[in-house]
């Protein structure tokens, strides 16, 4: 079972992520990376990070799959807000621009994701990463597969 089905098991995609954020659990990445998820409503998503060594690559700056995972993330929740109780989405696409380096100097950053568009079986979403004084670090465009879930089928969040 998905951590989204263990706390809004049977809720529609918005009350899904309201539950998995009252629950103050966190999925394994966010863990990993020290995310948190701080904002969510329908067709929109963010996630911001408090950037460190845990992130660095070795040439001395954040990794870029940092960025992308908040951006990622921040996409795909953003759709995910918008299903039914039985759909369950996948990212096809992610194109990420970087704009900046991200060093552990930057302090936190905030991913917002929002739809774009969305149909019976593909969303467009975008996000963008910035720091708290508004400086852009990188952006995102992301097309994502919604389906239609099977009893027992692993859910993406």
């Amino acid at each position: 079972m998905s951590l989204v089905e263990e706390t809004g098991g049977g809720l529609d995609g918005l009350g899904q992520l309201r539950a998995l954020m009252r629950s103050g659990r966190k999925p394994g990445i966010m863990v990993s990376l020290d995310l948190d998820f701080i904002e969510i409503e329908a067709g929109r998503a963010v996630f911001a990070g408090v950037p460190g060594d845990h992130a660095y690559n070795p040439i001395g700056t954040v990794h870029g799959g940092y960025a992308a995972t908040l951006l990622d993330s921040a996409c795909g929740c953003a759709v995910h807000s918008r299903l039914s109780a039985g759909q369950g989405y996948t990212t096809l696409e992610l194109k990420v621009a970087y704009h900046r380096p991200i060093t552990r100097d930057t302090g936190l950053v905030r991913a917002e994701g929002r739809v774009q568009t969305q149909g019976r079986r593909v969303a467009f979403a975008e996000a963008t990463l910035a720091d708290a004084q508004g400086r852009v670090y990188a952006t995102a465009t992301s097309t994502l597969l919604v389906f239609d879930l099977e009893a027992g089928a692993p859910r993406k969040a």
